[in-house]
Protein backbone atom coordinates (compact mmCIF):
# COMPACT_ATOMS: atom_id res chain seq x y z
CA UNK A 1 0.00 0.00 0.00
CA UNK A 2 1.27 3.88 -0.52
CA UNK A 3 0.26 6.11 2.11
CA UNK A 4 0.35 9.47 1.03
CA UNK A 5 -0.48 12.16 3.72
CA UNK A 6 -2.61 9.97 5.42
CA UNK A 7 -4.91 9.27 2.61
CA UNK A 8 -5.02 5.25 1.30
CA UNK A 9 -4.50 3.76 -2.04
CA UNK A 10 -6.55 0.75 -1.90
CA UNK A 11 -3.84 -1.76 -2.64
CA UNK A 12 -3.84 -3.00 1.06
CA UNK A 13 -1.35 -2.13 3.69
CA UNK A 14 2.42 -3.17 3.86
CA UNK A 15 2.55 -6.96 4.46
CA UNK A 16 3.96 -6.45 8.00
CA UNK A 17 1.38 -4.06 9.45
CA UNK A 18 -1.87 -5.49 7.33
CA UNK A 19 -1.19 -8.87 9.21
CA UNK A 20 -1.26 -6.77 12.66
CA UNK A 21 -3.87 -4.63 11.43
CA UNK A 22 -6.18 -7.84 10.58
CA UNK A 23 -5.11 -9.23 14.03
CA UNK A 24 -6.69 -6.51 15.28
CA UNK A 25 -9.76 -6.76 13.75
CA UNK A 26 -10.40 -10.42 14.30
CA UNK A 27 -9.10 -10.08 18.19
CA UNK A 28 -11.95 -7.06 18.22
CA UNK A 29 -14.57 -9.33 16.62
CA UNK A 30 -13.67 -12.23 19.16
CA UNK A 31 -14.36 -9.61 21.70
CA UNK A 32 -18.01 -8.33 20.64
CA UNK A 33 -18.90 -11.79 19.55
CA UNK A 34 -17.75 -13.94 23.14
CA UNK A 35 -19.19 -11.12 25.23
CA UNK A 36 -22.63 -12.33 24.29
CA UNK A 37 -22.63 -15.83 24.49
CA UNK A 38 -20.96 -15.50 28.16
CA UNK A 39 -23.74 -13.26 29.32
CA UNK A 40 -26.49 -15.55 28.06
CA UNK A 41 -25.14 -18.54 29.96
CA UNK A 42 -25.17 -16.16 33.05
CA UNK A 43 -28.77 -14.77 33.45
CA UNK A 44 -30.05 -17.29 36.13
CA UNK A 45 -26.75 -15.95 38.09
CA UNK A 46 -27.66 -13.02 37.84
CA UNK A 47 -30.90 -13.14 38.39
CA UNK A 48 -30.74 -14.63 41.64
CA UNK A 49 -27.74 -13.12 43.04
CA UNK A 50 -29.97 -9.65 42.26
CA UNK A 51 -33.18 -11.05 43.53
CA UNK A 52 -34.53 -10.18 40.46
CA UNK A 53 -37.58 -11.53 38.09
CA UNK A 54 -36.83 -12.80 34.66
CA UNK A 55 -38.74 -10.54 32.59
CA UNK A 56 -36.10 -7.72 34.24
CA UNK A 57 -33.09 -9.87 33.98
CA UNK A 58 -33.55 -10.50 30.24
CA UNK A 59 -32.97 -7.10 29.83
CA UNK A 60 -29.13 -7.40 30.15
CA UNK A 61 -29.56 -9.11 26.87
CA UNK A 62 -31.89 -7.85 25.10
CA UNK A 63 -30.99 -4.08 25.88
CA UNK A 64 -27.39 -5.18 25.23
CA UNK A 65 -28.86 -6.33 21.60
CA UNK A 66 -31.27 -3.07 20.40
CA UNK A 67 -28.72 -0.69 21.64
CA UNK A 68 -25.71 -2.65 19.10
CA UNK A 69 -28.95 -2.66 16.14
CA UNK A 70 -30.29 1.07 16.63
CA UNK A 71 -26.88 2.36 15.90
CA UNK A 72 -25.05 0.20 13.73
CA UNK A 73 -25.82 2.64 10.74
CA UNK A 74 -25.31 6.04 12.66
CA UNK A 75 -21.71 4.49 13.52
CA UNK A 76 -20.77 3.84 9.86
CA UNK A 77 -21.60 6.77 8.65
CA UNK A 78 -19.65 8.52 11.47
CA UNK A 79 -17.11 6.21 10.46
CA UNK A 80 -16.91 7.85 7.29
CA UNK A 81 -17.04 11.65 8.29
CA UNK A 82 -14.53 10.99 11.16
CA UNK A 83 -12.79 8.07 10.11
CA UNK A 84 -13.65 4.30 10.55
CA UNK A 85 -9.91 3.63 12.69
CA UNK A 86 -11.56 6.46 15.17
CA UNK A 87 -14.79 5.12 15.65
CA UNK A 88 -13.19 1.46 16.28
CA UNK A 89 -11.11 2.53 18.83
CA UNK A 90 -13.52 4.47 20.63
CA UNK A 91 -16.09 1.97 20.28
CA UNK A 92 -13.94 -0.36 21.80
CA UNK A 93 -12.83 1.94 24.43
CA UNK A 94 -16.28 2.45 25.51
CA UNK A 95 -17.29 -0.98 25.43
CA UNK A 96 -14.52 -2.02 27.71
CA UNK A 97 -14.83 0.87 30.16
CA UNK A 98 -18.95 -0.26 29.96
CA UNK A 99 -17.39 -3.64 31.09
CA UNK A 100 -16.06 -2.09 34.34
CA UNK A 101 -19.06 -0.81 34.77
CA UNK A 102 -20.86 -4.20 34.40
CA UNK A 103 -18.29 -5.61 36.99
CA UNK A 104 -19.11 -3.45 39.66
CA UNK A 105 -23.00 -2.89 39.14
CA UNK A 106 -24.68 -2.36 42.39
CA UNK A 107 -28.63 -3.42 40.99
CA UNK A 108 -30.34 -4.94 37.92
CA UNK A 109 -30.78 -1.66 36.71
CA UNK A 110 -27.44 -0.10 36.77
CA UNK A 111 -26.50 -3.73 35.03
CA UNK A 112 -28.67 -3.11 32.38
CA UNK A 113 -27.34 0.67 31.71
CA UNK A 114 -23.99 -0.63 31.84
CA UNK A 115 -24.95 -3.53 29.04
CA UNK A 116 -26.35 -0.80 27.26
CA UNK A 117 -23.60 1.40 26.72
CA UNK A 118 -21.81 -1.50 26.35
CA UNK A 119 -23.62 -2.14 23.02
CA UNK A 120 -23.16 1.21 22.08
CA UNK A 121 -19.49 0.21 22.27
CA UNK A 122 -19.74 -2.79 20.25
CA UNK A 123 -21.80 -1.31 17.47
CA UNK A 124 -18.98 1.21 16.87
CA UNK A 125 -16.76 -1.85 16.74
CA UNK A 126 -18.76 -4.06 14.54
CA UNK A 127 -20.52 -0.80 12.34
CA UNK A 128 -16.83 -0.13 11.16
CA UNK A 129 -14.68 -3.81 10.88
CA UNK A 130 -15.39 -4.93 7.48
CA UNK A 131 -14.33 -1.57 6.14
CA UNK A 132 -11.16 -1.15 7.54
CA UNK A 133 -10.51 -4.79 6.31
CA UNK A 134 -11.45 -4.00 2.88
CA UNK A 135 -8.42 -1.16 3.71
CA UNK A 136 -6.68 -3.54 5.17
CA UNK A 137 -6.06 -6.26 2.54
CA UNK A 138 -6.02 -6.04 -1.18
CA UNK A 139 -8.76 -6.92 -3.38
CA UNK A 140 -7.59 -10.46 -4.43
CA UNK A 141 -7.30 -11.20 -1.03
CA UNK A 142 -10.61 -9.86 0.81
CA UNK A 143 -12.83 -12.31 0.34
CA UNK A 144 -9.66 -14.86 2.00
CA UNK A 145 -10.03 -12.33 4.86
CA UNK A 146 -14.16 -12.11 5.06
CA UNK A 147 -13.76 -15.90 5.84
CA UNK A 148 -11.20 -16.18 8.27
CA UNK A 149 -13.40 -13.45 10.15
CA UNK A 150 -16.01 -16.41 9.81
CA UNK A 151 -13.90 -18.92 11.37
CA UNK A 152 -12.88 -16.40 14.43
CA UNK A 153 -16.81 -16.16 14.76
CA UNK A 154 -17.53 -19.48 14.72
CA UNK A 155 -14.87 -20.41 17.42
CA UNK A 156 -15.72 -17.82 19.65
CA UNK A 157 -19.48 -18.49 19.34
CA UNK A 158 -18.58 -21.77 20.21
CA UNK A 159 -15.95 -21.18 22.98
CA UNK A 160 -18.10 -18.91 24.70
CA UNK A 161 -21.02 -21.04 26.46
CA UNK A 162 -17.52 -23.31 27.65
CA UNK A 163 -15.71 -21.11 29.12
CA UNK A 164 -19.09 -18.85 30.76
CA UNK A 165 -19.93 -22.62 32.69
CA UNK A 166 -15.70 -22.78 33.62
CA UNK A 167 -15.48 -19.52 34.95
CA UNK A 168 -19.12 -19.80 36.94
CA UNK A 169 -17.98 -23.12 38.19
CA UNK A 170 -15.07 -21.39 39.97
CA UNK A 171 -16.01 -17.68 40.39
CA UNK A 172 -19.15 -15.36 40.35
CA UNK A 173 -20.94 -14.01 37.16
CA UNK A 174 -18.62 -10.70 37.46
CA UNK A 175 -15.51 -12.31 36.32
CA UNK A 176 -17.47 -12.96 33.03
CA UNK A 177 -16.58 -8.88 32.06
CA UNK A 178 -13.08 -9.59 33.26
CA UNK A 179 -11.98 -11.01 30.17
CA UNK A 180 -13.14 -7.94 28.21
CA UNK A 181 -10.02 -5.67 29.71
CA UNK A 182 -7.26 -7.43 28.47
CA UNK A 183 -8.52 -8.09 24.89
CA UNK A 184 -10.07 -4.36 25.35
CA UNK A 185 -6.51 -2.99 25.55
CA UNK A 186 -4.77 -4.87 23.02
CA UNK A 187 -7.20 -4.09 20.55
CA UNK A 188 -6.61 -0.10 21.37
CA UNK A 189 -2.95 -0.26 21.36
CA UNK A 190 -2.65 -2.31 18.32
CA UNK A 191 -5.34 -0.77 16.75
CA UNK A 192 -3.49 2.60 17.43
CA UNK A 193 -0.70 1.45 15.86
CA UNK A 194 -1.90 -0.60 13.42
CA UNK A 195 -5.36 -0.07 11.78
CA UNK A 196 -5.27 1.79 8.35
CA UNK A 197 -6.18 5.48 8.24
CA UNK A 198 -8.81 6.16 5.31
CA UNK A 199 -10.58 9.21 3.76
CA UNK A 200 -13.06 11.18 5.46
CA UNK A 201 -16.35 12.34 3.75
CA UNK A 202 -17.19 16.06 4.10
CA UNK A 203 -20.63 16.05 4.63
CA UNK A 204 -22.18 17.08 8.25
CA UNK A 205 -23.56 14.06 10.28
CA UNK A 206 -27.33 13.98 9.43
CA UNK A 207 -28.92 13.89 13.16
CA UNK A 208 -32.26 13.67 12.35
CA UNK A 209 -31.29 10.71 9.73
CA UNK A 210 -30.14 9.01 12.68
CA UNK A 211 -32.54 8.98 15.20
CA UNK A 212 -35.37 8.27 12.15
CA UNK A 213 -32.89 5.63 11.70
CA UNK A 214 -32.93 4.39 15.36
CA UNK A 215 -36.53 4.12 15.77
CA UNK A 216 -37.63 2.47 12.69
CA UNK A 217 -35.11 -0.35 13.10
CA UNK A 218 -35.32 -0.20 17.16
CA UNK A 219 -39.22 -0.47 16.67
CA UNK A 220 -39.27 -2.87 14.11
CA UNK A 221 -37.18 -5.50 16.43
CA UNK A 222 -39.31 -4.63 19.08
CA UNK A 223 -42.30 -5.06 17.81
CA UNK A 224 -41.61 -8.80 15.83
CA UNK A 225 -40.01 -10.19 19.54
CA UNK A 226 -43.68 -9.56 21.14
CA UNK A 227 -45.72 -10.33 18.05
CA UNK A 228 -45.77 -13.84 19.17
CA UNK A 229 -46.95 -12.41 22.99
CA UNK A 230 -50.91 -11.96 23.87
CA UNK A 231 -50.81 -8.61 22.60
CA UNK A 232 -54.02 -6.66 21.64
CA UNK A 233 -54.07 -6.46 17.86
CA UNK A 234 -54.97 -2.38 17.88
CA UNK A 235 -51.85 -1.62 19.73
CA UNK A 236 -49.82 -3.78 16.70
CA UNK A 237 -51.42 -1.91 14.23
CA UNK A 238 -50.57 1.58 16.03
CA UNK A 239 -46.89 0.35 16.63
CA UNK A 240 -46.34 -0.67 13.01
CA UNK A 241 -48.36 2.60 11.50
CA UNK A 242 -45.62 4.28 13.39
CA UNK A 243 -42.97 2.65 11.97
CA UNK A 244 -44.36 3.16 8.84
CA UNK A 245 -44.48 6.82 9.04
CA UNK A 246 -41.17 7.19 10.33
CA UNK A 247 -39.60 4.81 7.73
CA UNK A 248 -41.61 6.99 4.90
CA UNK A 249 -39.81 10.36 6.34
CA UNK A 250 -36.67 8.68 6.63
CA UNK A 251 -36.97 7.20 2.88
CA UNK A 252 -38.06 11.23 2.15
CA UNK A 253 -34.98 12.62 3.53
CA UNK A 254 -32.80 10.19 2.42
CA UNK A 255 -33.85 10.73 -1.02
CA UNK A 256 -33.03 14.11 -0.90
CA UNK A 257 -29.14 13.81 0.38
CA UNK A 258 -25.93 12.13 -1.54
CA UNK A 259 -24.76 9.95 1.11
CA UNK A 260 -28.40 9.48 3.57
CA UNK A 261 -27.99 7.40 6.24
CA UNK A 262 -30.42 5.04 5.33
CA UNK A 263 -28.22 4.01 2.39
CA UNK A 264 -30.53 3.90 -0.77
CA UNK A 265 -27.69 4.80 -2.99
CA UNK A 266 -26.24 1.56 -2.37
CA UNK A 267 -29.71 -0.32 -2.18
CA UNK A 268 -30.21 1.05 -5.93
CA UNK A 269 -27.11 -1.34 -6.73
CA UNK A 270 -28.71 -5.02 -7.43
CA UNK A 271 -26.03 -7.01 -6.62
CA UNK A 272 -25.87 -5.18 -3.09
CA UNK A 273 -29.44 -5.40 -2.63
CA UNK A 274 -29.72 -9.38 -3.36
CA UNK A 275 -26.80 -9.69 -1.03
CA UNK A 276 -28.96 -7.96 1.56
CA UNK A 277 -32.06 -9.88 0.68
CA UNK A 278 -29.92 -13.35 1.04
CA UNK A 279 -27.95 -12.26 4.15
CA UNK A 280 -31.79 -11.68 5.72
CA UNK A 281 -33.21 -14.69 4.58
CA UNK A 282 -29.97 -16.51 5.64
CA UNK A 283 -30.24 -15.82 9.20
CA UNK A 284 -33.55 -15.88 9.73
CA UNK A 285 -33.29 -19.41 9.05
CA UNK A 286 -29.86 -19.48 10.81
CA UNK A 287 -31.52 -18.54 13.88
CA UNK A 288 -34.78 -20.52 13.44
CA UNK A 289 -32.49 -23.46 13.99
CA UNK A 290 -30.17 -22.19 16.57
CA UNK A 291 -33.40 -21.84 18.66
CA UNK A 292 -35.26 -24.40 18.12
CA UNK A 293 -32.54 -26.86 18.60
CA UNK A 294 -31.74 -27.25 22.31
CA UNK A 295 -35.67 -27.48 21.98
CA UNK A 296 -35.76 -30.39 19.21
CA UNK A 297 -32.85 -32.34 21.22
CA UNK A 298 -34.03 -31.73 25.09
CA UNK A 299 -37.77 -31.70 24.86
CA UNK A 300 -38.13 -34.38 21.95
CA UNK A 301 -35.38 -36.50 22.15
CA UNK A 302 -34.70 -36.35 25.89
CA UNK A 303 -30.99 -35.56 25.47
CA UNK A 304 -29.49 -33.48 28.75
CA UNK A 305 -28.30 -29.62 28.35
CA UNK A 306 -24.43 -30.62 28.45
CA UNK A 307 -25.14 -33.40 25.60
CA UNK A 308 -26.82 -30.81 23.67
CA UNK A 309 -24.09 -28.77 23.96
CA UNK A 310 -21.73 -31.19 22.81
CA UNK A 311 -23.70 -32.31 19.85
CA UNK A 312 -24.49 -28.94 18.38
CA UNK A 313 -20.63 -28.57 18.21
CA UNK A 314 -20.57 -30.27 14.41
CA UNK A 315 -22.36 -26.93 12.85
CA UNK A 316 -19.51 -24.98 13.99
CA UNK A 317 -16.78 -27.03 13.29
CA UNK A 318 -17.76 -27.67 9.88
CA UNK A 319 -18.57 -23.88 9.59
CA UNK A 320 -14.76 -22.55 10.77
CA UNK A 321 -13.14 -25.34 8.06
CA UNK A 322 -15.26 -24.57 5.19
CA UNK A 323 -15.75 -20.86 5.68
CA UNK A 324 -11.73 -19.97 4.84
CA UNK A 325 -11.81 -22.08 1.79
CA UNK A 326 -15.17 -20.50 0.42
CA UNK A 327 -13.69 -17.31 1.45
CA UNK A 328 -10.54 -17.66 -0.91
CA UNK A 329 -12.89 -19.71 -3.58
CA UNK A 330 -14.96 -16.15 -3.53
CA UNK A 331 -11.63 -14.41 -5.00
CA UNK A 332 -11.66 -16.58 -8.38
CA UNK A 333 -15.39 -18.45 -8.44
CA UNK A 334 -18.45 -16.44 -8.93
CA UNK A 335 -19.93 -15.54 -5.17
CA UNK A 336 -23.41 -15.69 -6.11
CA UNK A 337 -23.03 -19.69 -7.01
CA UNK A 338 -21.33 -20.14 -4.03
CA UNK A 339 -23.66 -18.49 -2.03
CA UNK A 340 -26.86 -20.32 -4.03
CA UNK A 341 -25.24 -23.71 -3.44
CA UNK A 342 -24.02 -23.00 -0.03
CA UNK A 343 -27.63 -22.08 1.21
CA UNK A 344 -29.00 -25.32 -1.05
CA UNK A 345 -26.82 -27.04 1.31
CA UNK A 346 -28.07 -25.15 4.48
CA UNK A 347 -31.68 -26.34 3.15
CA UNK A 348 -30.85 -29.47 2.72
CA UNK A 349 -28.99 -30.21 6.22
CA UNK A 350 -32.07 -28.35 8.08
CA UNK A 351 -34.79 -30.66 6.36
CA UNK A 352 -32.50 -33.30 7.34
CA UNK A 353 -32.62 -32.24 11.11
CA UNK A 354 -35.83 -31.98 11.04
CA UNK A 355 -36.52 -35.96 9.77
CA UNK A 356 -34.23 -36.84 12.71
CA UNK A 357 -35.63 -40.12 14.23
CA UNK A 358 -36.55 -40.86 17.66
CA UNK A 359 -33.71 -42.05 18.95
CA UNK A 360 -30.87 -41.57 16.69
CA UNK A 361 -26.86 -42.61 17.32
CA UNK A 362 -24.76 -39.24 17.52
CA UNK A 363 -22.76 -40.00 14.39
CA UNK A 364 -26.62 -39.61 13.17
CA UNK A 365 -26.97 -35.99 14.25
CA UNK A 366 -23.58 -34.79 13.68
CA UNK A 367 -23.72 -35.03 9.78
CA UNK A 368 -27.25 -33.56 9.94
CA UNK A 369 -25.49 -30.87 11.16
CA UNK A 370 -22.70 -31.00 10.38
CA UNK A 371 -23.96 -30.22 6.54
CA UNK A 372 -26.16 -26.95 8.00
CA UNK A 373 -22.30 -25.45 9.31
CA UNK A 374 -20.56 -26.68 6.13
CA UNK A 375 -23.87 -24.89 4.01
CA UNK A 376 -23.99 -21.68 5.90
CA UNK A 377 -20.18 -21.37 5.30
CA UNK A 378 -19.69 -22.18 2.00
CA UNK A 379 -22.38 -18.91 1.45
CA UNK A 380 -21.55 -16.39 4.68
CA UNK A 381 -17.72 -15.52 3.29
CA UNK A 382 -18.75 -15.27 -0.44
CA UNK A 383 -22.23 -13.23 0.09
CA UNK A 384 -20.38 -10.54 2.40
CA UNK A 385 -17.34 -10.28 0.01
CA UNK A 386 -19.74 -9.43 -2.76
CA UNK A 387 -21.83 -7.24 -0.76
CA UNK A 388 -19.13 -4.97 0.14
CA UNK A 389 -17.24 -5.21 -2.61
CA UNK A 390 -19.64 -4.07 -4.87
CA UNK A 391 -19.91 -0.44 -3.50
CA UNK A 392 -17.47 2.20 -3.73
CA UNK A 393 -14.88 2.47 -1.66
CA UNK A 394 -16.06 5.53 0.02
CA UNK A 395 -19.00 3.97 1.48
CA UNK A 396 -17.59 1.14 2.70
CA UNK A 397 -18.52 2.69 6.18
CA UNK A 398 -22.37 2.34 5.42
CA UNK A 399 -22.16 -1.34 3.42
CA UNK A 400 -20.46 -2.62 6.71
CA UNK A 401 -23.09 -0.89 8.76
CA UNK A 402 -25.73 -2.59 6.59
CA UNK A 403 -24.09 -6.21 6.71
CA UNK A 404 -24.45 -5.95 10.21
CA UNK A 405 -27.83 -4.35 9.94
CA UNK A 406 -29.12 -7.31 7.78
CA UNK A 407 -27.39 -9.68 10.07
CA UNK A 408 -30.09 -8.34 13.12
CA UNK A 409 -32.71 -7.89 11.42
CA UNK A 410 -32.37 -11.63 10.28
CA UNK A 411 -31.72 -13.08 13.66
CA UNK A 412 -34.36 -11.41 15.36
CA UNK A 413 -37.05 -12.07 12.96
CA UNK A 414 -35.89 -15.88 13.18
CA UNK A 415 -36.36 -15.90 16.82
CA UNK A 416 -39.27 -14.18 16.71
CA UNK A 417 -40.62 -16.69 14.66
CA UNK A 418 -39.91 -19.42 16.47
CA UNK A 419 -41.63 -17.84 19.95
CA UNK A 420 -44.46 -17.21 17.78
CA UNK A 421 -44.66 -20.64 16.27
CA UNK A 422 -44.13 -22.03 20.02
CA UNK A 423 -46.84 -20.13 21.24
CA UNK A 424 -49.48 -21.72 17.94
CA UNK A 425 -48.40 -24.97 17.91
CA UNK A 426 -46.13 -26.23 20.95
CA UNK A 427 -43.26 -27.99 21.35
CA UNK A 428 -44.54 -31.30 19.94
CA UNK A 429 -44.34 -29.48 16.42
CA UNK A 430 -40.72 -28.35 16.67
CA UNK A 431 -39.59 -30.90 13.73
CA UNK A 432 -41.65 -29.13 11.27
CA UNK A 433 -39.65 -25.82 12.36
CA UNK A 434 -36.58 -26.82 10.54
CA UNK A 435 -38.69 -27.22 7.35
CA UNK A 436 -39.81 -23.32 7.60
CA UNK A 437 -36.49 -22.43 8.10
CA UNK A 438 -35.08 -24.37 5.18
CA UNK A 439 -37.95 -22.58 3.15
CA UNK A 440 -36.02 -19.12 4.33
CA UNK A 441 -32.58 -20.48 3.02
CA UNK A 442 -33.89 -21.67 -0.43
CA UNK A 443 -35.65 -18.31 -0.91
CA UNK A 444 -31.86 -17.11 0.03
CA UNK A 445 -30.40 -19.04 -2.78
CA UNK A 446 -32.83 -17.86 -4.91
CA UNK A 447 -31.43 -14.39 -4.49
CA UNK A 448 -27.93 -15.27 -4.36
CA UNK A 449 -28.26 -17.05 -8.05
CA UNK A 450 -30.18 -14.26 -9.12
CA UNK A 451 -26.74 -12.41 -8.78
CA UNK A 452 -25.42 -14.10 -12.07
CA UNK A 453 -27.66 -11.74 -14.34
CA UNK A 454 -26.48 -8.25 -12.75
CA UNK A 455 -23.18 -6.83 -13.51
CA UNK A 456 -20.51 -6.26 -10.93
CA UNK A 457 -18.05 -3.57 -10.58
CA UNK A 458 -15.96 -3.73 -7.30
CA UNK A 459 -14.97 -0.09 -5.84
Amino acid sequence: MIVDTGQVIYNGLPKTQRYWSWATLMIGLTLAVIDGTLVNIALPTIAADFNAPPSHVIWVLNGYQLAIVISLLPMAALGEIYGYKRVYLYGTALFSLASIGCMYAPSIEFLTLARIIQGFGAAGLMSVSTALLRYTVPESQFGTAIGFNAVAVALSSSVGPSLAGAILAIADWTWLFVINLPLGITVVLLGIKYLPKTPRASRPFDYIGAVLTAFVIGMFITVISIAGNQKSVWSLSFEVLAILVALLLLIRRSLTMKEPMLPLDLLSIPVFALSICSSILSFTGQMMAFVATPFLFQSKLGFSPFETGLLIMPWPIALAIIAPLSGKLADSVSPAILGGVGLMLFATGLVSVGFIPQNPETWDIAWRLALCGAGFGLFQAPNNRLMIGSTPMERSGAASGMLGTARLLGQSFGAALIGFLLARWGIDQVSNFFFIAAFFAILGSGMSLARLKQPVTFG
